[in-house]
């Protein structure tokens, strides 16, 4: 009677471990599975996986329109590697900062009419022409062709008082975009030439300002030249400045060239079909309007103020947006992938 008990005891016990034993597996089974299903479906809704493998990209800095298009550019961007890349780059409020702390980043022409060595008038000046034609500049409601003639009324009314025709004349083939990033300054420049100030001067003056460039430029200037990849970065007018800028910064390499306009590229760029544009404004999209035999073109725009007012626009125009983003994460993300 005993050993009979024991064996319904001993078959209630394997029952009860089957159960048990089945019930884990189908939960671990269930886990599993929906795990597959989830998986599944985000890789059936989300084709970027280059994107994916970039945290950067999760950045609530960063806005696309369409995740997709940026997958395949960076694809191809890939494929071509160092030996077909070339960077185009604006530099004020692109390459450098836009603020720090809250507190607004001078830009090139901003060091020098900022400096003890600008008179007083000449300040004056150059903030009444900052006060009237930076807003028509900025003017997310005006087209390029629509600022166009107001940045000519500019230059003529700069030209009757000073003699800049000759090197307005540099400029006649420059598409209206890049026109006008360059014309915008001719005013301000005259009267800083004016002031006669002396060119070695010039890296004091520099050390003294608040110039930063974005967190992440070494790293982002260094491999380029690693690589051998050519960096065009383009001036709106004081170049001396730009150039100080990234020479006491350490990254003035010998791939890095500052430019005014497609004109001062050599014909050996043809090579390079592929293009990682960046600029802050929707003006800086015309800087590679000059290049040849354009295979792929990711552009990066940094929208730094105004962002409920410009977002729109700028993701109609770039393909990656940086808002209010003050390092270079994401660019150097990219460069990671494709050298």
């Amino acid at each position: 009677m005993n050993s009979q008990r024991t064996v319904m005891d001993r078959t209630a016990v394997v029952k009860v471990g089957a159960a048990a034993s089945a019930s884990v597996c189908a939960l671990f089974g269930g886990v599993v599975l929906a795990q597959y299903i989830v998986a599944k479906k985000k890789r059936a809704g989300k084709k970027t996986r280059i994107i994916e493998m970039m945290p950067q990209f999760e950045k609530t800095t960063v806005h696309m329109r369409d995740p997709e298009r940026v997958e395949q550019i960076i694809c191809g961007l890939i494929k071509g590697g160092a030996s077909k890349l070339q960077i185009i780059t604006d530099f004020d409020m692109t390459l450098s900062k836009f603020a720090v702390n809250g507190k607004r980043c001078p830009t090139c022409h901003n060091i020098i009419d900022n400096c003890k060595l600008v008179t007083e008038e000449c300040r004056q000046k150059l903030l009444q022409l900052k006060n009237k034609y930076y807003p028509i500049e900025i003017d997310p409601q005006l087209t390029m062709e629509e600022k166009y003639p107001f940045m000519v009324e500019w230059y003529v009314h700069t030209h009757a008082h000073t003699h800049t025709s000759t090197h307005f004349l540099s400029y006649q083939n420059i598409s209206k975009g890049v026109y006008s990033c360059v014309c915008r300054y001719f005013k301000s420049h005259t009267l800083l030439v004016e002031q006669r100030l002396e060119k070695d001067k010039l890296s004091e003056v520099v050390r003294e300002s608040d110039a930063a460039l974005r967190d992440g430029f070494e790293q982002f200037f260094d491999r380029l030249h690693q690589h051998n990849v050519p960096v065009f970065i383009f001036s709106a007018g004081l170049g001396d400045v730009l150039e100080e800028i990234i020479r006491q910064a350490g990254v003035y390499h010998p791939n890095v060239k500052v430019v005014s306009n497609f004109m001062d590229f050599d014909e050996n760029l043809k090579e390079y079909c592929n293009i990682i544009l960046m600029g802050d404004s929707l003006g800086d999209l015309s800087m590679a309007d000059g290049a040849p035999n354009v295979e792929n073109i990711l552009k990066i725009g940094f929208l730094n103020d105004k962002v409920e007012e410009r977002l729109d626009k700028y993701l109609d125009s770039y393909d990656i947006v940086l808002v209010k983003d003050e390092t270079l994460e994401v660019p150097n993300a990219i460069l990671q992938k494709v050298l």
